[in-house]
């Protein structure tokens, strides 16, 4: 009577090409949130790091610009990196037997205050040659090509 309970033949399959040329731009979509939401997990986790390493530099006994300062900041921001396989090695950060970034933890006079020590750590992880997700096609302009922090903290 009305036309809405039978299909004509020509219509028949027409949903399947629908789907079919919406889903890649779906999945691309569901692929891109997923893959720029674990970037700024890691980037987060770079952050913590970084300030984690400087307080446990800052808060460590032993003698200022001693090698226990520098080990605690360390070993701080590699537990802070572990969940993403990547630690800090000497100046570099190393993922999988490969260098990927660089990170320095240093004991210098503070610029704020010449009388005091302050510990800073940095960390740069070039994040565009090595991705923690697959990458997709038309992500790389919306990913960082690498992603940098530094903490300071003044040595009590």
């Amino acid at each position: 009577m009305f036309g809405g309970g039978a299909r004509h033949r020509e219509q028949r399959g027409a949903a399947a090409v629908e789907f079919a040329l919406i889903a890649p731009l779906l999945l691309l979509l569901v692929f891109g949130i997923i893959s720029y939401g674990y970037m700024l997990s890691f980037r987060q986790a770079l952050s913590q790091g970084a300030s984690e390493g400087a307080r446990a530099a800052a808060v460590t006994l032993g003698t200022v610009g001693g090698t226990q300062q520098v080990d605690a900041a360390r070993a701080a921001l590699n537990q802070s990196l572990s969940s993403y396989g990547i630690t800090c090695v000497g100046t570099n950060l190393r993922r999988n037997n490969a260098t990927v970034g660089t990170c320095a933890v240093t004991i210098a006079t503070c610029t704020n205050n010449a009388a005091r020590k302050c510990a800073t750590v940095s960390v740069d992880y070039l994040y565009k040659d090595n991705a923690l997700t697959p990458t997709f096609p038309g992500l790389g302009i919306v990913m960082p090509t690498h992603l940098g922090y530094t903490a300071v903290a003044e040595v009590s």
